[in-house]
Parts: structure tokens; C-alpha cells; sequence
């Protein structure tokens, strides 16, 4: 599952998107209050706080201190902040605004969702205000731009014309990872296409393999191979390196030709396609399967829609941090009400006056982005343009940049179906490609993982599939958040991940009885996915089939197609 801004003008028609939905939001908020019990000791409080600092600040002048102690939050903590008094004023004023402000948010009185939508948007008001994110208040950027004689402030504006011309703020140095050269690097080819996919044989690391393969499935809002960044850290060399004869689906980035497609088009033409070519490749009735966020969604309604047919291909299924149960989608529950899915449907929906059209990749990136806006907006707004910093290589970031569109009517029926109606989690109440969904139909043993720190998909909204599945089940809670919980490779042996033989309705009732183990959750899954492998045989010598030759090396070209 990224994001942006109206920064000094980096974006604008990205930022105007965003600024449109926080404005949505506000409209929402009409009639809300503050207790006026709260708002008397908020105020108190607040003249309290604002003359300690004043007189604080007045000591030092007239002492003519060297430096105040090193604010503890690390916008302001750099040296320049402490010994400049009006500077260390400015940012502990600033910081006492926000903390008002946001407390101010917590005591409005109202409906939940418009309560968190107020929360929100203040949280995005005074991370923009921060003075660190403004070239006269920010002394580091000053002092750099006296000590280069301007030159950082010259390498500054040529980044911003750059990320102008890029329409995105910039998080790593793009310029050093090209995708199948430094990055999606695992050997394999590309053994079958269509319109909507191309899907990539990896070469076997083992001399022999399980005798059931396993198919990818990841996320179509993003690319395949944030699962294959590196060697040391790539799902799909480690699920290789296994012993499993590994298929991804890698997803077109659609363009205009693709505008009118829908999610049965994606269910159809995708997953179900996929397993039909996986089968035929192989030989194999039975693969195992796993799903990626969004990836996962499809793949267990594309596995719905072949069990209404009589069909049960998948001898296992994975979902690692999905959502099949929409009633927890956290922080973005904010973007999604009637009102803002009729929008959409009206103007890059399948009945659009205009005709249906694209959500472009950047305006998800921005959002996304915008979740985590001091990390993933401000951060870099204050590196790249006030102090003309170039942002370090960094693989994930470059991932992150790398963005992809998705057709208006396929993005429409999801938003509705899912996120506003919820309606997949309920036997009977969606029709996919001519089917009746029943998520209880899907017989395969299911592996499910969450991130306790995912904000995307919380890991109890990913817990929430266990009930809604009638097969054997497992769940397994990994630390960290979406992305890296999930690339936690065990020779790093970093972070813990919990188990529990129990299948609770209740997600914290699960998490009550877990036992917590360091390291990552991979050898966990292996360990499960092996029993679901079958016997070893001998190795492929060459991908594909008689049928289904190889077509080109991967990662492909659909992979490297920009948004």
C-alpha cells in the first residue's frame, strides 16, 4: 500500500486532490463542540505554559546563555535550534500550539467519524505549520545557507523544478535503482501475458521442488516487487530458496486503453486466469496461494468465485495484511462516505458523463503519504528544498515513487462494495463474474498475518478474516507496520511476532492468550506453508511449458511502465 502535498508548489494538482478532501472533511465537522468546562482549562493551561517559556526565554537573552537544553522532538533537535533563543522560543511555542490544538481535537464533542476527521485534519494544520518547514525560521537552514554561499538554496530550487517536473517530492535518490537491475532482481521468467498481467516463473534455488506450486498474488495499487527489493530481504527468493516452484502475477499499469475495466475484469482476467495458467504449467489441480493487501482481497474473492462454481484449486491461501472485513480500515475510514464515493463514481466511474476514467498513481501516493506526514512529506520538503540536500538511496522510497494508476470503475466498485457497504464479508451479498460470494465457501487452510503497527490494514481488521473463514485457520501478528512487518527476513533478526493455537472471535482476546518470539514470523509461515507443499520432486530445467514458453526475463516489461 504512499502520498503528498501542496508544499512550496511541488504537486499542485495532486495537493489541490488532497486539499479537496480535507475540505470535504471540514464541511463534515459543522456543529461540532468543545465543552466550555475543557476549553476554561485548556486556557489556563496554555497562559501557564506560554509564560514559562516567555520568561525562560527572556533568562537567556539577558543572561546571554550559550545554548537551552536540545528539544526532544527531532525537528528542532540539531544544535542550531538551542543556542538561537528566538529560534528555540519559536519551536517551543509551536510545540505547545500543537499540543493544545490536538488536545482541543480529542475534547470535541460528535459522531465518531466526524471526531476523527477533526483529529485528522488539525494533525495535518500543524505538521504544516511546523517553523522547521520554513527557510526563515529554521536556523539549520540558514547557517547551511551562509556557509555555501547560497548554494544549498540554489540546489534547493533545482530539486523543487525537479520534483515539479516529476509531479512527486522526491524520498530517495530515484536516479540510483533501476528495476531488474538493482532492484526485482530474483532470476525467473516471464511465462504468460495478457492485458491486465504478466506472470513471472521464478528459477528454482533447490535441486528439488514441493510438488504444488505457489502463486503470488500482490497488490494492484503498487508494484510486485516491494516483495523482492533485495536478496537479503526478497519474499519471494526466500519462499524460492524454500523449495516452492514460485509464480507471481506481476500488474499492468494501466493506461487509458484500460479505463473501462471493472473488478470482475480483475477477478476473472487476473487471479483466476493465473491459477488456470499455474496449472496447466505445472500440472499441478492444487497450488497454494498467497495474497498481498489489496492482492489479498482479490485472491480470496476470486477463490469465492470458484467455489460457487464447484472449483477448489488452492490447497492453501495466505493473506498477509488484508482486509476482507471492512468494519476496521483505520485511518482511512476518513476518506470514504457516500457523498465522497458518488464523486468518484461521477468522475472516473463506469457511468461517468465523460466516460470512465483513471485514478492516476500519484494522487493514491499522496494520501498514503500524507498518513505519515512529517516522515514521508515534511522530512523531505525541509531536506531536498531548504537545505538542497540530495535524500539518501534508500530501495523501499524508490518503491514508494514508483506508483501506478488503476481504472476509475474497477477503483469505484471497490470503494463502494467494500470500504462503504462492507458487503464481502457477507454470504451472499456480492455478485463477482456471475457469482454469489461466500468467503465461508473457500475450503484451503488459511495462514493470515497483521502488522500491530499497520495503520493501513490494523492488525485487528486483518484478524477480522479468521471469523469469516469456516477452514483451518492461523494467524500470526508480526511488529512494525504494513510494509515492514511484512519484509522481516530472519537473518536480521530483528523485531518479535506472536502466535496462538486459539482462533477467538476477538482479536485482543487472541492477542490476551499469544505468546511473543523474537524474530521474524517467515519460519513460521514456511513451516506451515511445507505441509501444504506435497512430496519433493526434481527441479524444472527451463520455465513455462510446451504450451507456455518463456516470453521475456524477468521482472518484465509491465513491471517497469510508469504511471
Amino acid at each position: 500500500m504512499t502520498s503528498k502535498h501542496s508544499l512550496p508548489a511541488a504537486g499542485g494538482e495532486q495537493a489541490a486532490a488532497f486539499g479537496a478532501a480535507v475540505g470535504d472533511m471540514l464541511k463534515s465537522m459543522v456543529g461540532l463542540r468543545v465543552p466550555q468546562e475543557t476549553l476554561t482549562t485548556l486556557q489556563g493551561e496554555y497562559l501557564t505554559a506560554a509564560s514559562d517559556i516567555w520568561n525562560e526565554a527572556l533568562q537567556r537573552a539577558s543572561a546571554e546563555a550559550a545554548a537551552g537544553p536540545p528539544l526532544a522532538d527531532r525537528r528542532f533537535g540539531a544544535e542550531e535550534w538551542a543556542k538561537n533563543p528566538a529560534a528555540a522560543y519559536t519551536a517551543q511555542m509551536y510545540l505547545l500550539n500543537a499540543r493544545m490544538l490536538q488536545r482541543l481535537a480529542e475534547a470535541v464533542q460528535g459522531e465518531d467519524k466526524a471526531r476523527a476527521r477533526v483529529r485528522f485534519a488539525v494533525q495535518q494544520w500543524v505538521e504544516a505549520a511546523s517553523p522547521s518547514n520554513f527557510l526563515a525560521f529554521n536556523p539549520e537552514a540558514l547557517r547551511k545557507a551562509l556557509e555555501t554561499q547560497g548554494q544549498s538554496i540554489a540546489a534547493g530550487v533545482r530539486h523543487l523544478v525537479e520534483d515539479l517536473s516529476k509531479g512527486h517530492v522526491s524520498q530517495t535518490d530515484e536516479t540510483l535503482f533501476e528495476v531488474g537491475r538493482n532492484v526485482a532482481t530474483t532470476a525467473g521468467s516471464v511465462v504468460f501475458e495478457n492485458d491486465l498481467f504478466q506472470l513471472i516463473e521464478y528459477r528454482p534455488l533447490t535441486p528439488k521442488v514441493h510438488e504444488r506450486p505457489m502463486l503470488f498474488v500482490p497488490p494492484c495499487i503498487n508494484k510486485f516487487y516491494i516483495l523482492d527489493l533485495q536478496p537479503e530481504n526478497s519474499v519471494i527468493r526466500y519462499t524460492v530458496e524454500q523449495g516452492h516452484r514460485t509464480f507471481v502475477m506481476s500488474w499492468r499499469n494501466p493506461d487509458a486503453s484500460m479505463r473501462q475495466l471493472g473488478w470482475d475484469d480483475y477477478i476473472e482476467r487476473g487471479p483466476i486466469a493465473a491459477i488456470r495458467t499455474v496449472q496447466a504449467i505445472t500440472g499441478s489441480e492444487r497450488i497454494n496461494t498467497l495474497g498481498f493487501c489489496v492482492g489479498g482481497t482479490i485472491l480470496a474473492t476470486a477463490l469465492a468465485v470458484l467455489a460457487a462454481r464447484g472449483d477448489e484449486p488452492a490447497q492453501s491461501m495466505t493473506l498477509l495484511t488484508t482486509l476482507l472485513d471492512f468494519s476496521d480500515t483505520g485511518v482511512l475510514d476518513l476518506f470514504v462516505d457516500e457523498a465522497g464515493v458518488q464523486w468518484r463514481e461521477m468522475t472516473i466511474g463506469a457511468e461517468a458523463p465523460s466516460g470512465p476514467g483513471l485514478l492516476k498513481g500519484q494522487e493514491l501516493a499522496t494520501t498514503f503519504s500524507f498518513l505519515r506526514p512529517n516522515d514521508l512529506v515534511w522530512n523531505y520538503v525541509v531536506g531536498n528544498y531548504l537545505k538542497g540536500e540530495t535524500p539518501p538511496a534508500f530501495d523501499l522510497l524508490y518503491w514508494n515513487s514508483d506508483s501506478t494508476n488503476l481504472p476509475g470503475p474497477m477503483y469505484c466498485w471497490y470503494l463502494r462494495h467494500m470500504y462503504l457497504l462492507n458487503e464481502l464479508k457477507q454470504p451472499g451479498a456480492l455478485t463477482v463474474c456471475g457469482e454469489k460470494v461466500d468467503l465461508g465457501r473457500i475450503r484451503a487452510p488459511v495462514f493470515v498475518y497483521g502488522s500491530r503497527e499497520d495503520h493501513i490494514v490494523p492488525w485487528a481488521g486483518a484478524y477480522a478474516s479468521i471469523p469469516l473463514l469456516k477452514s483451518p485457520r492461523t494467524f500470526v501478528l508480526g511488529a512494525s507496520g504494513h510494509i515492514a512487518g511484512v519484509i522481516n527476513p530472519p537473518a536480521k533478526g530483528k523485531r518479535c511476532h506472536w502466535t496462538n493455537t486459539a482462533a477467538p472471535a476477538d482479536a485482543d482476546a487472541w492477542l490476551a492468550g499469544a505468546t511473543e518470539h523474537a524474530g521474524s514470523w517467515w519460519p513460521v509461515w514456511t513451516d506451515w506453508l511445507k505441509a501444504h507443499g506435497g512430496k519433493l520432486v526434481a527441479a524444472p530445467k527451463t520455465p513455462g511449458s510446451r504450451q507456455y514458453k518463456a516470453i521475456e526475463p524477468a521482472p518484465g516489461r509491465y513491471v517497469k511502465a510508469k504511471a
